[in-house]
């Protein structure tokens, strides 16, 4: 596989960004296996956004020769308070977390963070280094990366920890293409400020654009992060353990506005999840309403919807069927035992 070619796979939906493709293309010219790392609180029930859809892109790494770190931050998930802030449950957590990557991405590597910190004795000393690098002001405007405000009066100390932890996470796991949400990108930003400044190996940052919910969406000044699937609510998401009639139930009640292709959660699934495992999406409707279409790519799709070919209630059965045979082989293969979704369930 040629340079291009890599770059293709990593420029692929749901990518968003890539800071910068100049410098991408110039590290696979000097090296053909960099390192990749996404890092993730451990901080609930696994969604179509945060196992699939992220897995998919990981794997996307995976195909153009990247050695793939799924970072699973188990301090961070305490410090920013999740799952009751219990170290126990965290750790059960964490188990579950592992077996679902592992079955998404086999071929990526799984590094707890208490593992590292254990295994790196001078990561708390280069924490204390960045920290000279920041300020208080600084730190307070990346605390949104935690989903916190930086107006928060009440914060507790340990939450200014975070932004340069997953800072110094990213030196420690020697990563050459830093990889994560667009929620996420203010500390790739921050690494490449800085890390400069330490002489410190300055990775390409890699932005994949969130899945959005499946209610209508709420207005937002940053519509990159626009009502994204949550996993605290229900209603927002389809998650990992639904059934099959679950999942058909949700789409159905999707929000999916007849012509409207902006922040539209059908679409957005097509885009990001069907079409990144299916060669086409064929859509099953009586000869009344047109008969049976296939796309074979999301463009064609997209158009035919904006110009009311496509009816939102064919799109939805569409789109319940193709997760249906996403979801399923994953749940059927992935163990959430009774005490551990009780463990969840009481952290919210």
């Amino acid at each position: 596989m040629d340079i291009i070619e890599k770059v293709n796979l990593i420029q692929r939906p749901p990518t968003e960004e890539i800071v910068t493709q100049e410098e991408l293309i110039e590290l696979f010219k000097t090296n053909s296996s960099p390192n990749h790392y996404i890092g993730l609180e451990i901080s609930g029930f696994l969604h179509l956004g945060s196992l699939i859809s992220t897995g998919f892109k990981i794997n996307d790494f995976v195909k153009a020769g990247v050695k793939c770190k799924i970072f699973l931050a188990d301090w961070h998930t305490l410090i920013n308070d999740k799952l009751g802030g219990d170290w126990e449950t965290i750790a059960k957590v964490s188990k579950y977390y592992q077996d679902a990557f592992k079955l998404v991405c086999p071929e990526a590597e799984i590094v707890l963070g208490s593992k590292l910190y254990e295994e790196k004795t001078e990561y708390w000393s280069d924490l204390v280094k960045f920290t000279k690098h920041m300020s208080i002001a600084r730190t307070m405007r990346t605390l949104t990366i935690m989903g916190r405000s930086e107006d928060d009066k009440k914060i507790d100390v340990a939450k200014l920890l975070y932004p340069a932890m997953q800072a110094v996470d990213i030196h420690s796991l020697d990563v050459d293409i830093a990889h994560a949400g667009m929620d996420q990108r203010k500390i790739h930003m921050l690494v490449r400020e800085i890390f400069p400044k330490m002489k410190w190996k300055v990775p390409v940052a890699v932005h994949h654009k969130l899945l959005p919910g499946l209610t209508k969406p709420a207005d937002s000044s940053d519509d990159k992060i626009l009502g994204k699937m949550s996993k605290s609510d229900p209603n927002s998401g389809i998650f990992v353990h639904n059934t099959d009639d679950e999942i058909r139930k949700k789409i159905s009640k999707a929000w999916c506005e007849e012509a409207n292709v902006e922040n539209n959660p059908l679409l957005e699934i097509s885009r990001t999840v069907i079409f990144h495992e299916f060669s086409e999406m064929k859509v099953e409707r009586p000869e009344k309403f047109g008969g049976n279409v296939s796309y074979t790519n999301y463009n064609q799709l997209e158009k035919d919807f904006a110009e009311k070919k496509l009816h939102p209630g064919d799109l939805k059965q569409t789109v319940g069927n193709y997760l249906v045979k996403v979801i399923s082989p994953i749940r059927e293969n992935l163990n959430l035992n009774e005490e551990l979704c009780e463990a969840i369930k009481k952290s919210f």
